[in-house]
């Protein structure tokens, strides 16, 4: 695995999902999201607790398939999964994975808010929605229930903010100090959350169950936060 040093140089653009970026992504996720493994293991957990045998799963902006790939090896029902990324540089990196672990995922190159979902069981999404511009953002999540089976899960992964000023700050401090703890400096969260802004703008959590239910699913639980990092569960009856 490729070390992430990306920022470690002055920024010339706002961050995207590039060639650079996707050649060391798999290290940036587990040194920039606290918890990361952890998360995504709920989030493997309720996947397969939700999809049916001859059912299907998609991951939206589902990135070097990781995820996947994970779900895959502890499926014990015949089901499709399926990865949507608009980013070639992130796919090639994913298809090098499933082409060594011999897998039977799809991936798929699109864009998750035109593309043409077929009915699913589950569908992911980890830390995607919030480079969704907040205008578009419900449109995607209203797609996303008409394509849910009854029955069926809507699991992300987001960033949040806090309503309230100062607790928001302190949240914020302890996520720069988790990156320190990683081996990142100073100069490389700076650079990385000027390339950032404008582009990945988190809801606070309640913000993100409230738009998940008005988009029709019946409820929506966090299944796990850390800081101003966390996991939900949206269900369709």
């Amino acid at each position: 695995m490729k070390e992430d040093r990306v920022f470690s140089k002055p920024i010339e653009k706002q961050f995207e999902f590039d060639e650079q970026i996707a050649a060391v992504f798999d290290d940036m996720l587990k040194r920039s999201v606290p918890f990361y493994e952890e998360a995504i293991a709920l989030t493997k957990r309720f996947a397969l607790a939700y999809l049916k045998e001859g059912g299907r799963l998609y991951d939206l902006g589902c990135s070097t398939a990781s995820t996947l790939l994970d779900i895959e090896r502890s499926l014990t029902v015949h089901a499709e999964l399926v990865g949507i990324d608009n980013s070639p540089s992130m796919l090639e990196q994913a298809q090098r994975k499933l082409s060594v672990f011999g897998s039977n995922i799809e991936l798929k190159e699109g864009d998750i808010m035109s593309y043409d979902y077929k009915p699913a069981d589950v569908f992911v999404t980890n830390y995607t929605l919030q480079f969704i511009r907040p205008p578009v953002r419900e449109q995607l999540i209203r797609r996303l229930f008409e394509a849910t089976n009854a029955g069926g899960a809507f699991l992300f992964s987001e960033k949040v903010v806090s309503d309230e000023k100062r607790l928001n700050k302190l949240l914020i401090d302890g996520y720069y100090e988790f990156k320190k703890n990683q081996g990142y400096s100073e100069y490389e969260i700076m650079q990385k959350r000027e390339a950032l802004e404008n582009v990945l703008i988190p809801y606070t959590e309640d913000e993100n169950k409230s738009m998940v239910e008005r988009c029709g699913f019946a409820h929506c639980e966090t299944i796990f936060r850390w800081g101003n990092f966390a996991t939900f569960i949206a269900l369709k009856r």
